[in-house]
């Protein structure tokens, strides 16, 4: 694995577009639980989907019950090493953009500023109203629900929903070109705890790497890209990137030795 980490470094230190894609696996480790795996969300409840949403006011107040239970889990939720690690690329200057499929806000916690993020699943941090797009504080907002408001609604009327994209939800067209034009134009793209398979997210490390970028993944599961990426790392992100991050360090030195 060493190599690999070694040949990882050198090609994010080139100091050129570099683009980093995360899924779940890079939050597990910081105690969220994922969507797919035995025992995870999915496992546990039924996805509720977005017309039933709209639709019908039990399934909003299903939606808010779980939102409430889940809700102490990704409040005491803290950055990881890999995290970190990817807050210490931006600060090298190593860091083009994160194009993020979690919902969490773990990598701005970390450090890392708005505009270098692209949330393509939104951000539970956040409630939207589904008429009027005002974004509300999740905090009042569940207060209004601790009061006995089971399913709140915005001061205009429409339905408040915590700001992710759920089942049957069109992704926000400003956030999905925005992904695509960084994996357009990206060097490298460093996929890291994604199993690489949801629809649209799942095109970034495709449209990369067709555009001829370096594609580099991290992950402990296999992906549909592993027989094609240029560099495969099966491992935990939080063991990884730190080791990748004090390699780049390393490779920077010699380049200052020589120069």
């Amino acid at each position: 694995m060493k190599n690999l980490i070694c040949q990882l470094a050198e090609k994010l230190a080139q100091g050129k577009k570099n683009v980093v894609f995360t899924g779940a696996g890079i939050s597990t480790e910081s105690g969220i639980s994922d969507y797919r795996s035995k025992g995870g969300l999915w496992d546990r409840f039924k996805p509720i989907y977005f017309d039933e949403f709209m639709s019908s006011e039990k399934s909003r107040m299903e939606y808010w019950r779980r939102k409430c239970e889940l809700y102490e889990q990704l409040d005491d939720a803290a950055p990881n090493a890999a995290h970190n690690a990817l807050t210490e690329l931006n600060q090298k200057g190593l860091l083009d953009m994160v194009i993020t499929q979690n919902i969490d806000g773990l990598h701005q916690k970390a450090g890392l500023p708005d505009d270098k993020v692209i949330e393509l699943h939104g951000n539970t941090t956040r409630v939207r109203c589904m008429s009027c797009d005002a974004i509300v504080p999740l905090d009042e907002t569940l207060d209004r629900i601790k009061n006995g408001e089971k399913a709140p609604n915005c001061t205009c009327g429409g339905y408040l929903k915590p700001d992710t994209i759920s089942f049957g939800q069109s992704l926000r067209e400003q956030d999905l070109n925005q992904a695509m034009a960084a994996s357009q134009n990206c060097d490298v793209l460093l996929a890291i705890g994604s199993t690489m398979i949801v629809y649209p997210a799942s095109m970034m490390p495709d449209i990369a790497k067709k555009k001829g970028a370096f594609l580099a993944i991290v992950n402990l599961s296999e992906t549909p890209y592993d027989s094609i990426c240029d560099l495969l790392i099966k491992g935990r992100a939080g063991d990884v990137l730190p080791q990748v991050v004090r390699q780049v360090d390393a490779v920077d030195a010699v380049k200052l030795t020589n120069s």
